[in-house]
């Protein structure tokens, strides 16, 4: 005989045979749910003080019997239908010992995502009498969304029966008809869960987001550290099945990084998709990288981050659908074995350390030129691909999003009181950066590194703008650029309420600027000029046409601004770096004239 599943701590031995004796209760062909049925789960749930639900067949056949607690009970898909379109050919019956016959938020959602046949809800008060008896069934989609149809309550002996199975029939004719989903654009609906601060989860709203999910849900817990096994405690996690029941969740994703056996027993547990935070900026990034550095970055990321996570990845690796976490290297190729992905890691650093090789010689080709550089740095949208785009007219993609740009994109700008410099527009940096991704990212981070200038840019206008300052200082920190001259600039304060004087304090020294409007760059640009100019001295020689070698040595060491043929010979003045101006000077004193 087969077995009764769900909650059954407590429950003694001859109790679980009387429910097991459900499983052959018998239909007419044209019975809903027979009187005797609805009894038994009547007398049954009100001496456990739990709901209890069964689930049968359009022939008939009790399938599944399951105890749950006294206000839910794990309601499974049991996939009989011949088409993912339509009707599963099973209708779940269930109890409700709190009394009331309606039916719940869960009930409806679980009726919609297992397509059930129906889903009957039954009454139980404290002596074990039924109250009333509830049904409901799908109609016609909206949006790709199947509408519900609820019943009147019913008493026991008035049960429409055949009505009802009827109304099955008609059901199943009309969850083909309707609106359907747009297919591959509807966002996946996304269930957050934390036990960090409000604030993290909300950014991890706005991560999720940023990869296209529309946020349905969230549940924050305070721990002191996470459970082992779930993360979040085996209690919390039956909850979350219910929450995401009830959401119509498609993922549930998690503030911070799972292991591979927590990832697993979620999944088991609350039934849907889990990932974590890492997994969801990985997403990202893999949506967001555009040059062939940026993909191969993204791809020795995830597939470092996940070779050791193979076993925690059942229903991402199952679903073929894809969405948040399924792209970048693909499921195929996490599919594989560990000594596979060994190999690919080595040919993605072997590529990619080329790729960092010709970025050398390019910013050797830079220095050799001696343009300065100054990188623009700062939390993840902030505006800094906007202030690039306003100051040099890149157009460089920008959008109110976390990780809008990724690659390192970087334009030459005009100084005011002449000469050139370089400006970088960098990866946006967060809070619980995955560490795969900074090692991954370090060739484009290095452009902040070896800076001659950083500008850490932050958003005036938001009221975490000083944690994420600290984040930026950081990741500053952890890839070795702490050392250079700075600017602070606080961004988007058109945005900023003038009245809050308090903002002006939080960093000392920022040029208060809007890169959207303009406001405030004429300073931002007399600023980076004077640091800049702090690290070259200007020098004008007068060199004999007899030496005109000295000419091509000032060119490889500085930048000439102005050259021009006189009587004595050739007057050249240039920007050189500090070291190269006393070089020069104690070389040639006699040609120096300034």
């Amino acid at each position: 005989m087969p077995d009764v599943h769900g909650n059954l701590q407590g429950i003694r031995d001859s109790e679980i045979s009387e429910l097991k004796a459900l499983y052959d209760c018998p239909f007419e062909w044209n019975e809903f749910a027979p009187r005797e049925l609805l009894t038994e789960l009547a007398r049954h749930s009100c001496a456990l003080n739990r709901e209890i639900a069964v689930y049968v067949s359009r022939d008939g056949d009790v399938l599944d019997v399951t105890v749950g607690d006294i206000d839910n009970v794990p309601l499974k898909d049991l996939h009989l239908r011949r088409n993912s379109r339509r009707l599963s050919c099973v209708r779940c019956i269930h109890t409700h010992p709190g009394g009331s016959p309606r039916l719940s938020d869960v009930d409806i959602a679980a009726l919609r995502s297992l397509m059930l046949d129906s889903m009957c809800a039954v009454g139980v008060d404290e002596n074990g009498r039924i109250t009333g008896v509830s049904a409901a069934f799908l109609t016609e989609k909206k949006a790709g969304v199947p509408g519900v149809e609820e019943t009147e309550i019913y008493p026991l002996n008035k049960l429409p029966q055949e009505k009802w199975m009827e109304e099955i029939r008609i059901s199943d004719g009309r969850v083909m008809q309707g609106e359907d989903a747009e297919g591959a654009d509807a966002p996946e609906r996304a269930l957050l869960v934390g036990i960090d601060t409000e604030k993290s989860l909300d950014e991890l709203a706005a991560l999720a987001e940023s990869a296209g999910a529309a946020v349905v849900g969230r549940s924050f817990q305070k721990r002191p550290k996470p459970d082992t096994a779930t993360f979040v405690g085996s209690g919390k996690a039956q909850e979350l099945q219910l929450d995401a029941q009830a959401l119509e969740a498609d993922v549930v994703i998690f503030d911070d990084e799972l292991t591979g056996a927590q990832t697993r027993n979620l999944e088991e547990i609350i039934g849907v998709k889990v990932i974590d935070r890492t997994t969801l900026i990985l997403d990202i990034f893999a949506q967001r990288a555009k040059s062939g550095e940026g993909k191969l970055q993204v791809q020795l990321a995830q597939l470092k981050y996940r070779a050791g996570r193979l076993l925690g990845q059942g229903l991402i690796l199952s679903r073929l659908g894809g969405g948040i976490g399924t792209r970048g290297p693909g499921e195929t190729k996490l599919e594989i074995d560990r000594r596979r992905i060994r190999e690919q890691i080595t040919q993605l650093k072997k590529e990619l350390d080329e790729l960092r090789r010709q970025r050398q010689l390019r910013r050797k080709n830079r220095e050799k030129n001696a343009i300065p550089v100054a990188a623009l740095v700062g939390y993840t949208n902030t505006g800094k691909s906007t202030l690039l785009n306003t100051v040099t007219g890149a157009g460089v993609y920008a959008e109110n999003k976390l990780f809008a740009t990724l690659d390192a994109v970087s334009r030459r700008v005009e100084m005011p009181d002449g000469g050139e410099y370089l400006l970088v527009d960098t990866v946006g940096f967060i809070s619980k950066l995955p560490h795969d991704l900074v090692e991954a990212f370090k060739s484009t981070l290095e452009e902040a590194a070896l800076a001659d200038l950083l500008i850490i840019v932050s958003d005036a206008s938001s009221p975490d703008m000083l944690f994420q300052h600290k984040v930026v200082e950081e990741v500053l920190s952890q890839i070795g650029a702490d050392t250079q001259p700075r600017i602070d600039v606080m961004n988007k304060c058109d945005l900023w309420d003038q009245a809050d004087e308090l903002q002006t304090t939080l960093v000392p020294g920022a040029i208060h600027i809007s890169a959207r409007t303009g406001m405030g760059l004429d300073a931002l640009n007399a600023a980076i000029a004077g640091e800049l100019r702090k690290t070259e001295q200007k020098m004008t020689l007068l060199i004999p046409f007899a030496q005109h070698g000295v000419v091509n040595e000032v060119r490889k060491r500085g930048r000439v601004l102005e050259e021009k043929y006189e009587d004595e010979g050739t007057r050249v003045t240039a920007m050189l770096p500090l070291d190269a101006a006393g070089q020069l000077a104690a070389k040639y004193p006699d040609m120096i004239r300034d």
